[in-house]
């Protein structure tokens, strides 16, 4: 396995995040080296536990430590879990069997910490959560910052609406302060958001594709995801009118960690806003011809969405990794 591609992922285990893992633990092209869970979706412990769950219906052959991390945002109130989304149990009320494992003892940004020096330069960050854990772990040990291989953000909005405010979306919204702090890093970080991920959708006709070819090993998956995105399903018809289709936002993000060539970069200096109004997490992106508001950062602004949901898909059809 040492040509694969090493990550780690921070969750806040809802529907897409247990997609998102699933595709990772499943893809050929990546060994997950451990699993940091934080609030958002639904409540850090609920995160934790489905985390597990799903990495055990994963099945994929090699153990992945869960390290649980922050219960609520660096100075603010986390107002709760999202069941009109997410279900009451985070993954669309689907059931899945518990798990006989249990996090290991130290917090998300402690394993975050250790994880990155004891492989400097090798291994691939990818949040899919509030930036709350990273920016704990950046506090814990200043010096990692220039120790990953990459850093891939799912979060904010450039030049589409947020869905959470006008300008904002969900994840840096739910901690700005947290992602203000890592915005103004020197961390390697490539912004995935609703730029791409709101393009890059998986539909109703995806899924009965899946229930024919899926492998007969993963039968037990495909029924926890077709559970799981029937609320999907709804919520987004409900929310942006996509008849049978829901936005891959948290895979999508992986994908691009270990398949860049799939979208389209921009760099511009961007910050994050952390006012308390509409613009609370909003990215302000300086595109004068002077910029001199924030710093360099990557953001994915085109996707080419049928390779994209193709990948996906064929980790869930092919036999044994």
């Amino acid at each position: 396995m040492s040509n694969l591609n090493r990550m780690l992922l921070d969750v806040d285990t809802g529907i897409d995040d247990a997609l998102a893992i699933l595709y990772a633990l499943l893809s050929p092209q990546i060994k997950v080296e451990g699993i940091t869970t934080g609030f958002g979706n639904t409540d850090v412990v609920q995160a934790t536990e489905n985390t597990l769950r799903v990495i055990q219906v994963a099945n994929c052959g090699y153990e992945v430590p869960v390290a649980m991390g922050a219960a609520g945002p660096l100075s603010r109130v986390f107002p709760g879990a999202v069941p009109h989304i997410h279900g009451h149990n985070g993954i669309g009320d689907a059931m899945l069997p518990a798990s006989p494992n249990q996090p290991v003892k130290e917090s998300a940004a402690e394993f975050i910490v250790r994880k990155v020096n004891e492989a400097p330069g090798e291994l691939i960050l990818v949040t899919v959560g509030r930036l709350t854990n990273l920016a704990l772990a950046l506090q814990l040990d200043p010096a990692i910052v220039t120790k990953f291989k990459k850093v891939v953000i799912m979060g904010g909005a450039v030049f589409v609406p947020g869905n959470i405010t006008p300008v904002s979306e969900a994840n840096l919204y739910g901690d700005p302060e947290a992602a203000a702090f890592v915005f103004e890093s020197e961390l390697p970080i490539t912004i995935v958001g609703l730029d791409v991920t709101q393009q890059t959708r998986l539909t109703k006709e995806h899924m009965l594709y899946l229930s024919r070819e899926i492998d007969a090993d993963k039968r037990e998956i495909y029924d926890f995801l077709d559970a799981a995105l029937e609320r999907y399903f709804d919520f987004y018809a409900f929310s942006n009118h996509f008849e049978g289709e829901c936005p891959m936002h948290d895979p999508l993000a992986v994908i691009v960690a270990v398949n860049p060539s799939i979208v389209q970069v921009e760099t511009m200096n961007a910050v994050i806003d952390c006012g308390n109004g509409y613009t609370a997490g909003m990215i302000i992106t300086d595109r004068r011809v002077r910029s001199v508001v924030g710093r360099p950062v990557d953001f994915c602004l085109e996707v080419d969405k049928e390779q994209a949901i193709a990948e996906l898909l064929s980790v869930f059809t092919r036999g044994e990794r």
